[in-house]
């Protein structure tokens, strides 16, 4: 496959994969709803009523869901189908999952029907290159993979056929592709449709054709959060095409431009591209023409020069001027477009102020105003006057009316977005001027609709209601279209069925949105309000809640009045519409006097945009502009809305797009990260019911969706009905019919046309199921008759041989018997020499081998010659390769010289790599350093964007606030309004009216004032009440903390709850004062003191629960502790009962009775597997019975389904009139029962984590009971072995009592090696306990850690708290005597301090003495280790011995076997031969009766036929002929049986002469016998005396070992030693960072002190400068404390350090006392079996041969594994040595290293030196700081009381305050590094510790290793003790029981938890 086909197919091997298809057809897999995953895949295992238990399949976690929910998962053949139209099971998930699947494999469009669906793959795929489009050229549909090309090509080629006019419709949202889509379309009309490209005329209108999408994505897109390139407009492009299919010509038409835009933008959007292109591509010339400035300077750039990654600006400025000249757009025309766009961005530059006494707004710089007026043509002095003061008719007259600063700002607002408006017109009109220009006709168009798709956001305007009213034109549309395809289809194949237009049921949507009169729709109310006088927002809401309010798809809103007016009910949702300014959107008022001075212009293309002036609405239409959104007064002039232009043209659309056959094109976003490979499941799915593709799948589903060719079908599932079609020839269509009636289905559920089958959703993988079943029945049925057929063969092969066998045999017999026959010795001689008879033909014998030899003598002169002529050219060949040879071998004399220099620079380059090599790892030390660094920065990062995603939502609220803000000023306002009217009505003469005027605008003008002072005031409290609710969520984020920490204790949980149920309530009494505070801020100002008052007494409470919060959080730790504790206490228990399991198992291997019991055991095994068998198949009938039942009661149920679907059509409509009641009262009770579900959901959480902790107690009980059990029943098992043992061993002592002793003295060692192994596993739990003391340390570090954290997080909101309190204090000051309180607490702080410090030298003094105590015991453990090192070097020397006397007994006992082997074998043959003849002469004896009856049947039939009378006399010959053949095999049968009796008479004799040899090698046997006996007493004797001295040796070994482990436990108790001094220390960090915090809490005291002091400010200051010297202080003592911290971790390293190398050695013993008791182990073995095998001699004297042969396998297994043993030995040392080596070469590198670095860096020798001399004398230093320590109290003291004195200086130093605050905060910073440092260097030692862990768990794991090996050693010695019968049983089966025993043994029960 080629890179485009991985992106276009899909790979085929991998969808049909039959086990994939057998696992949806047994696991019954279907889809399940997810919140993570939209829906994800599981099988059905219960059926619960409505509920079903769903297992799923990734997790394999069970649970319940409602069967409605679940959704059937289709076969794994429909796995990325390319049209989903197909799929079996059409829902959502299915629709969903298919497109998932394709989309992560690479494929972006996928067919749905009529719908192509296609997802933004976020990168450029290779599948739209002209080899593409070539592709694609003329093929059908079906033909190809779905693509863009694919729909165009068929509405091309439908078009050129049918020569009707066709249209593709791109929607989707911003960002999924519509625009890049429709490029894709024009480049493949415009390669398609292109006419000869010879003619530069012709190719012309194909280049301008694509050169017209750059220039209107410059001019109309635009950045924004979701794309990059985003259309802010509709468009439609239109391309007309000529008979011959050639492009003619094209037109364009736009929709919806987002003109506001221009003016203002969001955070991180761009305005429109064309301002960006023009500020960075213009030439000097042109910025100097155009007046152009930096992007800072316009304030309609909201966020500035914002950048596009991967796109140049200036490039594509020269590429759109490039454009617009292929395009034929003049220079000056483009001269003045660019002028228009400078000039939107001058008048955004235009500031207006209000004057002093008079809201008069006022230009106080009219640069900008003259750079307009400059770049429109236009008078400056007029534009200005016509913005301050435009004229406006009143009457018949005309008025100069002052305009107020935000009536100034909207007009030059308003006038911008109408200039660039019409410039975009203007363009598009031109584009299509150009676009237009051939003369020839056009008789058919194409039609490419690139518009928005449906919005639904949370705040919907009037610009989101024309959007999705097109959309709903558009959804119309294609559900008519699909409609009418079914229907074509259904008339086509005859099918019978009622049909439904579903594009009626948007109608009623539609009529809501447009409808003209009776009742009126939305629009139309909107226009209606636009004509009446003083008509507002708020009544236009009323009038449609008035007229619509009873309409199906139009409800109230459910949310707050402020979020929502009204509801509408889209097909894709409900979506809630906010009215605000839906009035002056609809009008879109302008300036009149601007626009008329703007076509009066002096630039003719200024006045070409503004020649419409007559459409415009006028200031004079609209009378509240005083008011901004005030009333409306109406002219007797007409004028268009916008609502009326938009209905208009979204008409003309539709009825264009109707006379069309549209084709679909659904842009999908996959994510808002514009990631590639990504995809949301929710954000799809929300698409697609936006798009109107799950509206097309519901479609399908009433009807027939599912349909297959009648060869398909018969193919695929004849094998479900083998007997219905008969044989022959029979039509497709008659097939299927015959095919369903077999298959019983439901008529309702299929229809049969005239080329198809048609079936309802779901009923193909009901038949695919059936069809798996099937297939898989049949497959077993064929390998049962494969595996019958081999076993069948086999036999016969068997048979076969068996009568071979008989052959040989027979012939072998005759050959004896006639081996000392006389004549056949005669015959054997003269058989040789009947040979001179034959020589005539040995004659002509020869002479035909003379004539092949002269033929092949020819042959061989012939192949001569030619290998001489082969020969002459090979030498030819072979002189001019020698000449080659002498070339090359020159050139390899040049090549060696060449290698020689290359080995020297090779040499040279090494030298340099090594030198490389050592500054790659430096380079890597400062990687790792730099990861560090980065993963702090990562922590950074998060922590910002938590305060980011803060500062957002809050940014949420002000805007909500903001539209409330506008609703009460709206309020305002009507009030005002009210006035006026009263005015207008007392006051009817001119005068009167022009006074009282006067005075209501004074009082309007007071009345502002006031209400901007109360906005003032709103938003102060506003920012107090924010602050409040921030604080508010941390309280209940740290809640939810103590919730979810609570849950996991058990004892607290009552105490905590009600602590908690006392916090939520005064959160609630907050919230309630809070609301409080809004209603008193709505009434008047004289309640601000009272809601002050309010704040400082919930700032109070608010310090309360901080406190409150701060105590349960230690309580929880506590609790965490003493949870620890007792997990260790169960560990150790689990690690007991593990030692006793592995101490039963070894006792349960060396009785050789428990082998008895496993043979009981194994039949018991047999008899269940047989009774299981049974029980299988009884299962197995049982299950068919139950299918066939379950397929039946599945019939009904689709029975009952269908009838429920046809009920279901019935009910929908009256479901939809009371699902708006069921949602609204379901809305109610959800907010009813949020608070109670939500206290219900904690409260059943803890009591489910509490009846967890309950079960797992009760299992753990549970399995201790058991364990418990076991051990009594392995007890009884012991008994009865031991009783069994006792028994044997009383026969074996009157048999040997000899051996008596020696075993006693073997039972003894064995009982020390217990001991040992008991010790050693003591040795193993308590190293346990010492790794999960090392992972407690482990969570005490990240507790740690955590706390770190917390105090960062509070340092910085320290910080930020001084930041405002600077502030504070220029305003306000405190008193002394708050300052005088602070004073005495930081003396009782220091104090504190003081002592702390004391503590902590105590400690530091215990950890040297520890250190000089470890010190000694390590001197101790080396000297034991060198004596115990001794003692294994003689063991070794003995070993060695006694391997050279075990090795000259094995060659004796091998000569033994020998001789014993000959003879057995000897003896055998001779029984074989003995046996096989008796069976043969049984067989011919029984042959010879079955003769005999056959005869006599014969005779008695021959008597019957010779009796008979009737014609069958005739046969007579025939049956004396059978007679004569009877009577003759019966002779041969006589003579056989003879032949046998001799045979058998010589076998008896050979058998007579074999046992009288038998009894004289059994005589020669007891003979030897008897001198082997006394040869293995004597050399018993000596083992004996061998025994006694490695008794004593181990006696020894003993002693020295538990003065060992003595030494082991003092370190032991000095590590724990060690841990408590760390743990100490790691406290006193602890109490140092509580210290801090305390510091912090001062330091907010006295910063609230400052806010409530305004009086005495000077004395404040002198305060403040004197708590800054103490902070100094207090650093310095931070500093001195950070010092003792890295003192204490270097001590704690060392100690760590030390106690490494004390558990290597540790170690070291360990394996070497464990190579000592393997060894020891293997000589009591071998004496063991040397004994045994006296015994059996001594007993079994019949049975030597056989017991010989075990004991030489058993010498042999020995041997075998004491080499290996060796080998492995030498193995460790060769390690261990050169571990030693390498130690050594590293050291003397080390040395290496020290003496460069010494004589580079000399000065940090002295400085690390100078450092080591202060470390010895650490505790003089420590009681000197201390003494300081002291000393700085007192100065602090003295500095206390000059702080009063020093207040006058402190103003002065206000400003050296703020720079000394930056340092102490540098310096805080400081601190948190070099604490980070310190935890750094806590984990480097918590990694070496794991690595210590580690290492002794792989010692502990190979010690008890070989713990087993050798318990399974004496298993197998023991068995020996058995008699001889036993043995044997052993021998056969032993190897394979132990096999099976170790791992067994090998793998512990689980642990309980």
């Amino acid at each position: 496959m080629s890179d485009a086909d991985k992106f276009l197919y899909v790979d085929r091997n991998l969808v049909n994969n039959p086990l994939a298809q057998a696992d949806w057809a047994t696991k019954k897999l279907v889809w399940v709803p997810s919140e993570r995953l939209g829906f994800e895949a599981g099988s059905v295992k219960e059926e619960r009523g409505d509920e079903c238990v769903v297992e799923l399949a990734d997790s394999g976690k069970k649970i319940k869901v409602n069967k409605d929910d679940i959704q059937k998962m289709n076969p794994p053949k429909f796995s990325k189908v390319e049209d989903m139209a197909e799929l079996t099971c059409l829902n959502e998930a299915s629709v969903l999952h298919n497109l998932k699947e394709r989309y992560y494999s690479g494929l972006i469009y996928t067919y749905s029907g009529l719908f192509c669906v296609v997802i933004n793959p976020y990168k450029n795929l290779p599948i739209y290159s002209e080899e593409i489009v070539d592709m694609y050229k003329g093929k059908k549909r079906h033909e190809m993979p779905p693509h863009i090309y694919a729909i165009t090509d068929t509405s091309y080629r439908s078009m050129m056929q049918d020569r009707e006019d066709q249209s593709i419709l791109c929607t989707g949202e911003s960002g999924a592709g519509k625009t890049e889509n429709t490029k894709k379309v024009i480049q493949y009309l415009a390669h398609v449709a292109s006419s000869h490209k010879t003619k530069k005329d012709q190719g012309e209108l194909e280049k301008q054709l694509l050169q017209a999408n750059p220039i209107l994505e410059a001019f109309g897109n635009a950045k924004t959060v979701k794309n990059d390139n985003s259309s802010r407009f509709g468009k439609f492009i239109r391309i007309n095409f000529d008979v011959n299919g050639y492009i003619v010509g094209a037109n364009i038409e736009t929709y919806l431009l987002e003109k506001s835009r221009a003016i203002r933008q969001a955070k991180d959007e761009r305005t429109f591209h064309i301002f960006y292109y023009l500020l960075t591509g213009a030439g000097d010339k042109l910025r100097a023409d155009l007046l152009l400035e930096n992007y800072n300077n316009y304030r309609f750039l909201s966020n500035g020069n914002v950048t596009i990654p991967g796109q140049q600006d200036k490039d594509l400025f020269t590429e759109t001027l490039e454009a617009m000249r292929i395009m034929s757009i003049p220079e000056d025309e483009q001269i003045g477009m660019l002028k228009v766009v400078a000039s939107v961005l001058q008048l955004g530059n235009m500031n207006f102020k209000k004057e002093r006494h008079t809201d008069q707004a006022s230009m106080p710089d009219n640069t900008a105003a003259q750079k307009v007026s400059h770049l429109m043509g236009m008078n400056v002095t007029d534009f200005t006057r016509a913005i301050l003061s435009p004229r406006i008719k009143v009457g018949r007259d005309y008025v100069q009316k002052a305009q107020t600063q935000e009536q100034a700002e909207f007009a030059v607002e308003a006038l911008a977005k109408a200039t660039y408006e019409r410039m975009f017109r203007w363009l598009v009109m031109r584009i299509n001027k150009a676009l237009d220009k051939t003369k020839r006709q056009g008789a058919s168009f194409i039609g490419i609709l690139d518009i928005a798709g449906f919005e639904i956001f949370e705040l919907n305007s009037f610009e989101q209601l024309c959007i999705n009213y097109t959309n709903e034109k558009l959804q119309q549309l294609f559900n008519h279209t699909m409609f009418i395809l079914e229907q074509e289809e259904y008339q086509r194949e005859g099918i019978e069925w009622s049909f439904i237009d579903f594009g009626l049921d948007l109608q009623p949507c539609i009529e809501l949105i447009e409808k003209p009169a009776s009742p009126p729709g939305i629009l139309a109310l909107l226009d209606e309000e636009c004509w009446f006088p003083k008509a507002t927002d708020k009544s236009f809401v009323e009038k449609v809640l008035q007229e619509q309010g009873t309409h199906p798809k139009f409800f109230k809103p459910k949310k707050l009045k402020d979020e929502a007016d009204f509801c509408i009910i889209h097909y894709a949702g409900k979506v809630d519409y906010k009215a605000d300014e839906w009035l002056m959107k609809n009008m879109d008022p302008l300036n009149d006097n601007v626009a008329s001075l703007l076509n009066q212009s002096t630039d003719k293309f200024v006045s070409e945009l503004w020649k419409d002036v007559d459409r415009i609405v006028g200031l004079d239409k609209v009378s509240g502009m005083s008011e901004m959104p005030g009333a409306f007064k109406t002219r007797k002039g007409m004028f268009r809305t916008v609502g009326q232009l938009y209905k208009e043209q979204l008409s003309k659309l539709m009825a264009t797009l109707r006379n069309t056959n549209p084709n679909f094109v659904r842009c999908i976003i996959p994510n808002h990260e514009k990631k590639a490979g990504k995809l949301d499941p929710h954000l799809v799915l929300d698409q697609l019911r936006c798009n109107g593709v799950l509206e097309g799948i519901r479609i399908c589903r009433q009807g027939f969706p599912n349909r297959i060719v009648f060869q398909e079908f018969r193919q695929r599932y004849e094998i479900l009905t083998p007997n219905a079609i008969p044989k022959g020839f029979m039509d497709g269509k008659q097939a299927c019919v015959l095919m369903i009636k077999s298959l019983e289905l439901d008529p309702n559920l299929y229809r049969i046309g005239q080329s198809k089958v048609f079936f309802r959703a779901g009923v193909l993988a009901h038949l695919e199921e059936e069809r798996d079943m099937k297939i898989t029945d049949i497959i077993i049925s064929f390998q049962a008759w494969c595996r019958g057929y081999v076993a069948r063969r086999a036999f016969a092969k068997r048979q076969q041989q068996l009568t071979a066998m008989k052959v040989i045999q027979r012939n072998c017999a005759a050959y004896l018997k006639l081996r000392n026959w006389q004549w056949w010795r005669l015959f054997t001689k003269v058989k040789p020499l009947l040979q001179v008879s034959r020589q005539e033909e040995e004659m002509q014998a020869k002479d035909e081998e003379l004539t092949k030899v002269k033929e092949k003598h020819l042959y061989a002169e012939q192949q001569l010659q030619e290998m001489e002529e082969k020969q002459q050219q090979l030498s030819a060949e072979k002189l001019a390769l020698q000449e080659q040879l002498q070339a090359e071998t020159e050139l390899c004399a040049e090549a060696e010289e060449m290698r020689a220099r290359l080995a020297a620079r090779k040499q040279e380059l090494e030298e340099i790599l090594h030198d490389l090599e050592a500054r790659v790892e430096e380079e890597e030390e400062r990687a790792s350093q730099l990861t560090t660094e980065k993963k702090k920065m990562q922590q950074n990062i998060g922590d910002l964007e938590q305060q980011l995603d803060e500062e957002e939502a809050a940014r949420q609220k002000l805007q909500l606030e903001k539209v409330t803000l506008e609703a009460k000023m709206k309020k305002i306002e009507e009030d005002v309004m009210v006035l006026d009217d009263q005015n207008n009505k007392l006051n009817k003469e001119k005068k009167l009216l022009e006074e009282r005027i006067s005075e209501f605008t004074t009082n309007l003008a007071e009345e502002e004032e006031k209400s901007k002072s109360l906005q003032k005031l709103k938003t102060k409290h506003e920012a107090m009440i924010t602050d409040l609710e921030d604080r508010l969520r941390r309280e209940e984020k740290q809640r939810q903390e103590l919730e979810k920490n609570r849950r996991k204790l058990e004892g607290d949980f009552t105490e905590i709850h009600d602590q908690i149920a006392e916090l939520q309530a005064q959160i609630a009494e907050l919230r309630a004062q809070l609301a409080k505070k809004e209603e008193e801020l709505q009434a008047a100002l004289a309640r601000i003191e009272e809601e002050a008052a309010q704040k400082n007494l919930a700032q109070k409470k608010i310090r309360e629960m901080e406190a409150q919060l701060s105590e349960l959080q230690e309580d929880l730790e506590l609790e965490r502790q003493a949870r620890t504790k007792a997990e260790k206490h169960r560990r150790d228990l689990g690690e007991e009962l593990e030692a006793l399991k592995t101490e039963l198992e070894d006792t349960l291997d060396s009785t050789a009775a428990q082998q008895e019991l496993r043979s009981k055991r194994e039949t018991e095994v047999a008899h269940l597997k047989k009774t299981l068998d049974e029980e299988a198949k009884v299962h197995e009938q049982q299950l068919g019975e139950m299918r066939q039942k379950h397929g039946q009661a599945f019939d009904e149920l689709n029975e009952q389904l269908e009838q429920a679907k046809r009920n279901k059509v019935s009910m929908e409509k009256a479901k939809q009139a009371l699902e708006s009641e069921r949602n609204e009262l379901s809305i109610e009770l959800q907010s009813l029962m949020q608070g109670k579900g939500e206290s219900e959901h904690r409260r059943k959480k803890a009591e489910a984590q509490v009846q967890e902790l309950q079960l797992k107690h009760s299992e753990s009980e549970r399995q201790r009971v058991e364990l418990a059990e076991k051990l009594a029943k392995v007890q009884a098992e012991l008994d009865n072995v031991s009783s069994v043992l006792s028994e044997v061993e009383g026969k074996s002592i009157k048999a040997t009592k000899d051996c008596s002793a020696v075993e006693s003295q073997l039972q003894d060692v064995q009982e020390l090696l217990q001991e040992e192994t008991r010790q050693k596993l003591s040795l193993g739990t308590r190293l346990r306990q010492l790794e999960d003391d090392q992972n407690n340390l482990k969570e005490q570090l990240e507790e740690e850690e955590e706390a770190k954290r917390n105090v960062e997080k509070q340092l910085q909101t320290v910080q930020s708290q001084l930041a405002e309190m600077k502030k504070k204090l220029e305003q306000d000051a405190g008193c002394l005597e708050s300052a005088e309180e602070g004073k005495k607490r930081f003396q009782r702080d220091l104090e504190s301090t003081s002592q702390r410090l004391e503590e902590k030298c105590a400690a530091y003094e215990k950890l040297d003495k520890t250190k000089t105590r470890l010190q000694q015991e390590l001197d101790d453990l080396l000297v034991d280790q060198d004596h115990l090192r001794q003692i294994v070097s003689n063991l070794e020397k003995k070993q060695k011995k006694f391997d050279q006397m075990l090795a000259e007994e094995k060659n004796i006992s091998a000569r033994y076997a020998e001789e014993r082997d000959r003879a057995e074998a000897e003896a055998r043959e001779k029984e074989t031969r003995a046996l096989a003849l008796t069976r043969e002469l049984e067989s011919l004896m029984d042959m010879k009766d079955e003769l005999d009856r056959n005869n006599k049947l014969l005779r008695a039939e021959m008597e019957d036929l010779v009796s008979s009378k009737d014609d069958v006399g005739k046969n007579v010959h025939e049956l004396e002929k059978s007679k004569r053949a009877m009577d003759q095999q019966l002779e041969e049968m006589k003579t056989q049986l003879e032949e046998l009796e001799d045979e058998l008479q010589a076998t008896e004799d050979a058998k007579l002469r074999l046992e009288v040899n038998m009894q004289a090698m059994k005589a020669q046997y007891e003979r030897d016998l008897a001198g082997r006996d006394e040869m293995g007493e004597e050399k018993k004797r000596a083992l004996i005396k061998q025994v006694r001295e490695m008794e004593m040796e181990l006696e020894d070994e003993r002693k020295q070992r538990s003065a060992a482990v003595a030494a082991r436990k003092k370190l032991e108790l000095d590590l724990k030693e060690l841990e408590a001094g760390i743990d100490m220390a790691n406290k006193n960090r602890d109490e140092a960072l509580k210290q801090l915090k305390k510091l912090q809490a001062q330091m907010k005291d006295l910063v609230r002190e400052l806010e409530d002091t305004r009086m005495s400010r000077e004395e404040i200051l002198a305060q403040s400068k004197e708590t800054e010297k103490k902070l100094k202080g207090m650093e310095a003592d931070m500093l001195q404390m950070q010092e003792e911290l890295a003192a204490a971790e270097r001590v704690k390293r060392q100690a760590q350090q030390e106690r490494d190398e004390l558990q290597d050695e540790i170690n070291n013993q360990a394996t070497k006392n464990a190579q000592i008791a393997e060894e020891r182990r293997r000589l009591e073995a071998r004496i063991a079996q040397l004994e045994e095998e006296l015994e059996e001699e001594q007993c079994n004297t019949e049975l030597v041969n056989d017991r010989l042969k075990k004991a030489m396998l058993q010498t042999d297994q020995m041997n075998v594994e004491l080499t290996a043993e060796r080998s492995t030995s030498q193995r460790v040392e060769g390690a261990r040595s050169q571990l030693e080596r390498q130690n050594k070469e590293l050291k003397l590198k080390l040395q290496e290293l020290e003496g460069t670095v010494k004589s580079k860096y000399k000065a940090n020798m002295a400085a690390l030196e100078a450092k080591i001399v202060q470390l010895e004398e650490q505790l003089d230093i420590e009681t000197r700081e201390r003494q300081g320590a002291t000393k700085l109290v007192r100065r602090t003291e003295k500095k206390l009381k000059e702080v009063i004195l020093q207040v006058d200086d402190e103003r002065r130093n206000t400003e050296q305050y703020k720079d000394q605050v930056d340092k102490l905060n540098s310096r805080m910073k400081q601190l948190k590094r070099q604490l980070e440092e310190a935890e750094e260097e806590a984990q480097r030692a918590n990694a070496n510790r794991r690595k210590l862990q580690r290492e002794l768990e792989d010692a502990t794991e190979s010690a008890d290793a070989m713990n087993r090996e050798v318990s399974s050693l004496k298993s197998k010695l023991r068995r020996g003790d058995l008699p001889f019968t036993m043995r044997r049983i052993v021998t056969r089966t032993g190897v394979e029981s132990d096999e099976e025993g170790e791992p067994k043994s090998e793998t512990p029960e689980p642990k309980p938890e």
